[in-house]
């Protein structure tokens, strides 16, 4: 378990809550009642709750960084709403996902949907073929799926919006995603049957497209050059609490 990066999660919440809580002894019985201040039971439920809450964010953002913030880390995939198709199995050297697939190669596509929705596009692929992707919001809850089991095997083009957007429904989509956050995963598997089979798999993750909704509508022209809306907010991106050689320190 992960017990350095855990610790901090909860480290402000003991912070506060311990201090209410320092003069326990001289607390009352009435005063427990009239709920002045939380018991060391109470500090202890609301703790373990505030653990179990923040553990999924603070992991996930752990991932993130590695996989489009932190260049220089060898998890690095690529920068936000762009794809990066990996032509190969995952092996013990890859440590960001604990239990990945052996036998579907990945593609990873992290969005930030700040700006505006994206739209991905996916290609009608032979049914004897297993696709998914998996769409994970920064909870790590799993908000949709798009493939072979979810939507077909159909070429199809499917919009992941934000919790911010009200948009109506472009034609031209199949369906429409929605994330609690504005930051999330888009995790492509495709099936691979054999060693021989990779270069069928390439061809399948070639054809895995990602583009802002802007442009999906062929708005462009009528920005005057200007492209799609850019997020201009701060683009700085806190260290994860320990990472040794860019990778999480497991026990």
């Amino acid at each position: 378990m992960r017990i350095r990066m855990l610790r901090m999660l909860i480290i402000a919440v003991f912070a506060t809550l311990f201090a209410s809580c320092a003069k326990n002894d001289s607390i009352t019985t009435t005063e427990k009642k009239t709920g002045d201040r939380p018991s060391i039971a109470e500090t202890k439920a609301i703790a373990e709750e505030a653990y179990i809450y923040g553990l999924p964010i603070v992991m996930n953002y752990a991932v993130m960084y590695e996989y489009s913030v932190d260049k220089s880390s060898p998890e690095f995939k690529a920068p936000f709403n762009q794809i990066k198709n990996e032509a190969r199995v995952f092996t013990p050297k890859d440590t960001a996902i604990v239990t990945p697939n052996s036998d579907t190669p990945y593609s990873f596509l992290w969005m930030d949907l700040r700006a505006e929705p994206v739209v991905i596009s996916v290609p009608a692929l032979d049914k004897s073929r297993y696709y998914a992707v998996q769409l994970e919001d920064g909870n790590t809850f799993n908000f949709g799926y798009i493939g072979s089991r979810a939507t077909g095997s159909e070429a199809g083009d499917y919009l992941v919006v934000g919790p911010d957007w009200k948009g109506e429904t472009p034609a031209g989509i199949k369906k429409v995603f929605n994330s609690t956050t504005q930051f999330p995963l888009a995790g492509f598997r495709t099936q691979l049957f054999n060693p021989a089979d990779m270069p069928n798999v390439v061809k399948v993750q070639a054809d895995y497209k990602v583009q802002p909704l802007s442009r999906f509508l062929n708005r462009l022209r009528r920005r005057n050059a200007r492209g799609a809306p850019r997020w201009h907010g701060p683009r700085i991106w806190p260290l994860p609490v320990r990472r040794r050689s860019s990778s999480w320190e497991s026990r």
